[in-house]
């Protein structure tokens, strides 16, 4: 989409990792939790508001995203959110969560603890990342 803007609070907040043909992805800057976002290049506001086939591959996209998660971090927990109140473009928390993470059993956002990556840690990420779902068309 040639119209679409990365949010600039979504552009501060988290670093880049991947692209596909649909979808933005990064990484919430807090490696205290495994926590992603997807964000569709899209100017629709909900999920549900895509064209089916848009609508698909970002769905499909979610899932590889959430098993990559599972794999890579082994939580007790995934949590998939499209809250968006504060950020009303459409972007999706894919967050792995363990009880032994700083916030369990509350939610990860709006919390003081934070621990910014580090560079290698990013880079660390990333290849895996472009590794485990190149396939899913993420580059």
């Amino acid at each position: 989409m040639s119209d679409f803007v990365l949010h600039p609070r979504l552009a501060e907040d988290t670093l880049p990792l991947a692209e596909s043909a649909y979808s933005l992805l990064r990484l919430m800057n807090n490696a205290l939790v495994p926590w992603f976002i997807l964000v569709p290049k899209t100017s629709c506001r909900e999920l549900h508001h895509l064209e089916p086939e848009r609508r698909r591959g970002v769905r499909d996209e979610i899932d590889a995203l959430a098993d990559f998660v599972e794999r890579e971090f082994r939580p007790d927990k995934l949590n998939l959110a499209t809250i968006g109140n504060l950020v009303p473009q459409l972007h999706v928390h894919v967050i792995g969560r363990s009880r032994d993470d700083v916030c369990w059993p509350f939610p990860v956002w709006g919390r003081p603890e934070r621990r910014e990556y580090a560079d290698a840690e990013v880079r660390r990420i990333r290849a895996l990342v472009l590794e485990r779902l190149g396939a899913s068309g993420f580059r």
